[in-house]
Formats: C-alpha cells, structure tokens, sequence
C-alpha cells in the first residue's frame, strides 16, 4: 500500500499533546509516525492537505441494533417496554435481505459520522428467515467498517415471564451450538482484525439465568468478549427485583456477568454500591445518551462511573430507538447531560472524545491496536474540517462535541478510504440509503400479509 501523509492539521490523539499544525505518516496500514510540522519527504507517497481539518482516532460504536434501521419513527412516544412489546411482532418477521439492507444502511450512517469500528447486538433469529448473522457481515464488509457483530439470543419468553413473545426466543442448546459455530466460523482475533465476534444475551428479561451462565462459560473457553443489556429503565428494575430478587448489576455479578471480557450497555439506573463494583471489576459500559433520552430511561452517571475508575464507551443504539444518531453526535449528547445534571464541569469535550475514542476501544479489547493516534496503531482516522464558519470556534476539539457535527474530509480504516468529501466511498451512498429504506416496507408488507 502507497504510503500517506496528512499534513499541516490539528492533530488530537487523544494519547499524548495535541499538535497545533502537524502531520501523520500511514504506511502499510498502520500509523508510522506523527508530529509538528509537514511531513517528511517520501518518495511516491501521497499526501492530503489538511489545512483547517481536526484529524482525530476513527470512533468507536459500542451499542447497536442495526436491524432496527427497518422500524426507525415507531412507537415515538413509548416507554422501553411498551415499545419492545410493540415491535416484537415486527421483528419477527425480518429476513436475511431485510438484515443485510439496514445493515449496510447503518453502518454507512456511521461511517459518515466518523465512525470506523462498530459492534452490533443481534439477538432475534426468527426460524426461516435466512442466515442473518451472515447478512450483516456480508454488509460490514462491503462498507469496509471494522466489525464486532454480537451473537445475541433469547430463551425466556411470555410462558415463562419473559417479555418477548415465544415465537422469537430459542432453545438454549440451539443457542449455544449456533453461538459456537458462529465464532469458529467468524471470529478473527489478529491484530489487524476487521470482524470478531462476542456473546451477548439479551437482558435479563429475556434470558434464563442457565443460558446466561453457560454462554458466559462458552465465551471464556472460546477467548470471546461478553455483552448484554443492563439496568436500563426503572420497570427492568422493578421487573429483576420482583422475580430474581435482587438489582440488575447484583444479578449480573451472581452469574459470573462482571468483570474486564464484559461489557454493558446502558447502565443507566445504578447505586453508588453498583458502580464501585463495576470499576473493581474492570466492567465496560456502552452510554447510549440520546436512546435513553428517547424512551425516557434517565441519563446514565457518567461522571461518577469515570470517577471511580469504570471504562465507558459511547453508542448510538438501536437506529428505532434514536433515529438517525450519528456517533459523533453522541459526544455532544453526552457532554450535555452530565452538565444538566452535575454542572458545567461535569464531562469535558476532550473527556467526550475519549468516551467515543478509547473508550469505545477497550469496551472492544482492542486498546492496543485503535482508539488513539500513536505509531504502531492501525491506521483508523477521522478527518474533520473545522475551518470556515467553524473557525470561530478557537478550539477545533471544542468545535467538534461542543457544536454541530462538522464535514467529514477523509474517513481511513486501515488506511483505506471509506468516506472522502462527505461521501461514502466503498459502496454507492445512494444506493444504500434507498434499500435502508425499502426495508422498512418490505417488513410492513410482510407484518399484513401475515408472513
């Protein structure tokens, strides 16, 4: 791969000093170096002028549902419970090419709006309908994001106090042999990696404590990471208390689901006893700040969780539970609601970068290879321009949470260009959107014909 130099930005690596007017050298893939100045002279290499562009780590999407690309504007005014009751039925009858359009949709969302690694949680394997795990990385891979699809499952459904109905929850063995075979089949532990896989369960209001234990013991004996939903709303609560006895986070701890292979997303309605355990435990948290301002949630305790040493990361959720979000508006969101609630120094624009940075990174395990710019990481970069209008802004990371999300020059991914001039570039950005939205009407078409 020809080498490439971006030259004469402001460049934010979120591990070390900012660098005012700098360049950064790619080669192979991965960053060879980055500093002060204009960059060395390479023979053959190509180079980008940044002048006026922020060049910052690609972000990192911790949370989603990307097969909710198909249900986006329902159930606007639902609590979580009223709306999963409501879409349910909807979901049921989804099928491989649906996963695959809003699949691809969604992760051109993303990538327009800076994000390079995304992972996914599906957890809803409707009988007949196709191989949908496979949909959704076909997707991933034809968009060029780096991947971290999530093979969820339900086992507990209506008959046995769940909330799902019976017809989208599996057998707990076919839950675990699929599991397997899906991460012999998909899983890519190298550094350079563009797709792993992890186990995720649903919540604990769709999954027996059984499949919870064993799929938490089949992730650690196959070298996986672990995922779930956790004390999102009061009414899961109110919900875990009445039947298991206990809170959320104390169930999750009595079934082997804290620890630092373990990530949550939400987290929103915790005690001051459930975030020190979560911090002693090296347990990630997925913030989704503006789906649970959507379903009313709460705002999760960002500031107190970073106080106490918690890894956080940021994601946008489910695309039905907040709309059309893109990840670097999830920085604003984020910022914004600890200073409602806590004041102004609650969550800082460079402490929000980090969230959807870094923190996003170790959330995934990949720490060492993305999430910050140092030479030896793979080469994973937003190229954001902040001059013109945003120029008053003295700040140029300021300018990015603190404002609009600015235009994307150059998304790299691996040193690849996905998105250039606002543009997606892997896939025909038109194209995508249209067969997102097809996917809503193909669904609905099904939901009356009653298949």
């Amino acid at each position: 791969m020809t080498a490439l130099i971006i030259e004469h930005a402001y460049l934010t690596p979120v591990a070390g000093p900012e660098i005012a007017s700098g360049h950064l050298v790619i080669e192979n893939g991965r960053i060879a170096a980055l500093g002060a100045g204009p960059g060395p002279d390479l023979p053959a290499a190509r180079r980008l002028d940044a002048t006026g562009c922020l060049v910052t780590p690609g972000l990192v999407n911790t949370h989603h549902h990307l097969y909710q690309w198909a249900t986006q504007g329902l159930y606007q005014d639902a609590s979580l419970f009223e709306w999963l009751t409501g879409l349910y039925r909807l979901w049921a009858r989804m099928d491989a090419e649906i996963v695959h359009d809003t699949a691809a949709a969604g992760l051109g969302w993303l990538a327009l709006s800076g994000c390079t690694t995304s992972s996914d949680h599906l957890y809803l394997f409707p009988k007949g309908r196709g191989d949908l795990f496979a949909a959704e990385v076909r997707a991933a891979r034809e968009i060029g994001l780096r991947f971290h699809p999530c093979r969820g499952s339900m086992d507990r459904g209506r008959s046995a106090g769940g909330l799902p109905p019976d017809e989208v929850v599996e057998d707990r063995e076919e839950v675990l042999t699929r599991t397997l075979e899906t991460i012999a089949e998909y899983h890519d532990p190298s550094f350079e990696s563009m797709l792993r896989v992890a186990v995720a369960p649903c919540s604990p209001f769709s999954v027996t404590a059984d499949l919870m234990i064993e799929s938490a013991a089949l992730a650690r004996r196959s070298g996986v990471r672990l995922h779930t939903h956790l004390a999102e709303t009061l009414d899961e609560e109110e919900h875990c208390r009445a039947q298991m006895g206990c809170t959320p986070v104390e169930y999750a701890d009595k079934l082997g689901w804290l620890g630092p292979d373990v990530w949550l997303a939400h987290a929103v309605h915790l005690r001051d006893t459930d975030i020190r355990r979560i911090a002693e435990t090296g347990t990630g948290i997925a913030h989704c700040p503006s789906s649970n301002a959507r379903l009313g949630a709460g705002i999760a305790r960002v500031t107190d969780l970073l106080a106490a040493g918690a890894t956080i990361g940021l994601g946008v959720d489910g695309a039905a539970s907040s709309e059309l979000t893109s990840l670097a508006g999830e920085m604003r969101q984020a910022l914004l609601f600890q200073r409602a609630v806590r004041g102004p120094r609650a969550l800082t624009a460079r402490q929000a970068l980090e969230l959807a940075t870094v923190g996003g990174a170790r959330n995934l395990g990949r720490e060492r290879e993305i999430g910050t710019l140092e030479p030896g990481k793979l080469a994973d970069i937003a190229v954001w321009r902040v001059d013109g209008f945003r120029a008053a802004v003295a700040d140029p990371v300021c300018a990015l949470v603190f404002g609009p999300r600015p235009p994307l020059v150059r998304l790299l991914v691996g040193g690849r260009t996905v998105v250039a001039d606002g543009e997606l570039r892997t896939a025909a950005q038109d194209v995508v959107g249209r067969a997102g939205a097809l996917a809503h009407r193909r669904l609905r078409r099904f939901e009356q014909e009653g298949r």
